[in-house]
């Protein structure tokens, strides 16, 4: 994947830079698979709001993706890779001997005509799902379960990746690019490969009405509002305040750890992220 920067023809195109989605085989998505996604704009039942900043935004259907390949030891054959407004990564459609169409993760290197497999006995192929038991070390896998049956549950978004480190009784230990180590059970399943749009991260949004197309309101700093707004609002000219950066509610927003110490799957954690 390649970033493709605009001419600066207006202040709007000065910073702006789009991906050249030369991976993209199809635009339109499978009716079959596709749902609908009804917005919030941050309320909650009550409707008060509970998510800032949320609001507007283009519209979007959601395409129903195969998280759990639960097709076993059925080979399915890649027939187009779209792109998904829902998630950062690319989709690939994939058709089975009997019909079936489901979406999955594209990984990078995934191609329309590849065949991919999912279950106990495949190959550790670009694309096959196996349970972390079969898959040889020093592999990069994504979409990874971390309860058997459920579905993947890390490693889903542009880029994203683990590396399978070693195994030990029923655990197999993988690496995150964050630094992390943690212990997975063997018999969670997880794909092959690292997810595509890997440029992702370096994309410039240029202008703020890219940002409301996103469904994202503007945010006002703390210290430039009031003093009942904010706790770090108000004083002459431009200041903090002196006080530690907090949140609207006061709560520490630089430094303090906010996970919880008795969270259950702290135990799994080998190694914290740096």
């Amino acid at each position: 994947m390649a970033l493709r920067k605009l001419k600066p023809m207006t202040p709007a195109t000065r910073f702006y830079s789009i991906a050249t989605f030369e991976e993209i085989t199809k635009t339109t998505p499978e009716k079959s698979l596709l749902e609908k996604i009804t917005k919030s704009g941050g309320r909650n039942s009550y409707g008060r709001i509970t998510s800032r900043h949320r609001g507007g935004g283009h519209k979007r259907r959601y395409r129903t993706i195969d998280f759990k390949r639960s097709k076993h030891n059925v080979e399915g054959k890649v027939v187009a890779i779209e792109y998904d407004p829902n998630r950062t990564c690319y989709i690939a459609l994939v058709q089975y001997p009997d019909g079936e169409k489901t979406y999955v993760l594209a990984p990078e290197g995934l191609k329309v005509g590849h065949k991919i497999v999912a279950g106990e006995n495949s190959e550790p192929n670009l694309g096959n799902a196996l349970p972390l038991k079969a898959i040889p070390v020093n592999t990069m896998v994504h979409n990874i379960e971390l309860r058997p049956g459920k579905g993947g549950q890390i490693a889903r978004s542009a880029g994203g990746f683990a590396m399978v480190q070693a195994r030990e009784g029923k655990f197999v230990l993988l690496k995150f690019p964050s630094g992390e180590v943690r212990n997975v059970f063997s018999e969670c399943y997880a794909t092959i490969g690292q997810l595509g749009n890997i440029d992702h991260e370096n994309i410039s949004l240029g202008k703020a009405g890219r940002s409301r197309w996103l469904g994202r309101r503007p945010l006002s700093r703390g210290v430039a509002r009031n003093p009942v707004d904010h706790p770090m609002g108000g004083g002459e000219g431009k200041t903090s305040g002196g006080g530690h950066p907090v949140s609207p509610w006061g709560q520490k927003s630089k430094g303090l750890k906010t996970r919880k110490r008795k969270k259950q799957s702290s135990k799994y954690i080998v190694k914290r992220r740096k």
